[in-house]
């Protein structure tokens, strides 16, 4: 996606397009946002993008226990794959949770990925992203090329499949996987 074709998607977040205008499917770019992390980083998904072989979006949340069923394995994952350039970030979306308490739960679990605050929930509205936990997994190019759940409580690794195969140069099967989790509050 171009410069301008990618503003346009983030202007249209910001102007309160619906997700449905904004979708990403696979195999789309996906649109750019900058943010400050949790850390008071500030976090470009195009910088990471640039930067690392993979950056994995991850949508969570402290008080879904779905979400928090995976906290381990977000951790370890996102240790075993730092070592092979993928950057993880955690979005943590809506206002339910507060920012202390995101950092706070954050740190209890080894969450040492960067965390963003998204209290409009506008990256969710650009990623169409519905639920926690939710991932989408982008090439460096921007390209989504993995959307769904972490795992299944039936021993599917499917985020770690997908990430396996598209740093083998492989295709990812399959693509894209229903996540189930809390509905992440839209404004």
């Amino acid at each position: 996606m171009t410069g301008p074709v990618r503003a346009g998607v983030v202007l249209a977040a910001v102007l309160g397009v619906s997700a449905a205008v904004c979708g990403l499917d696979v195999g789309a770019i996906a649109p750019d946002f900058s943010m400050q992390t949790l850390e008071g980083e500030k976090f470009s998904l195009v910088e990471a993008e640039k930067s690392h072989a993979a950056v994995v979006v991850l949508f969570i949340s402290t008080i879904c226990p779905y979400s928090n069923y995976y906290n381990d394995l977000m951790r370890d994952m996102s240790v075993d794959f730092e070592k092979k350039g993928v950057a993880f970030v955690g979005i943590n979306s809506g206002t339910l949770e507060t920012a202390a308490e995101v950092r706070t739960h954050a740190h209890e679990h080894g969450h040492n990925f960067d965390i963003i605050k998204d209290p409009e929930s506008r990256v969710a509205g650009l990623f169409d992203a519905r639920r926690t936990p939710e991932v989408f997994v982008l090439d460096a190019s921007g390209t989504l090329r993995y959307r769904g759940r972490i795992a299944s409580k039936l021993a599917s690794p499917d985020l770690k499949s997908a990430l396996d195969a598209l740093l083998g140069g492989r295709p990812i099967h399959p693509a894209e996987t229903k996540a189930f989790g809390c509905a992440i509050p839209k404004r």
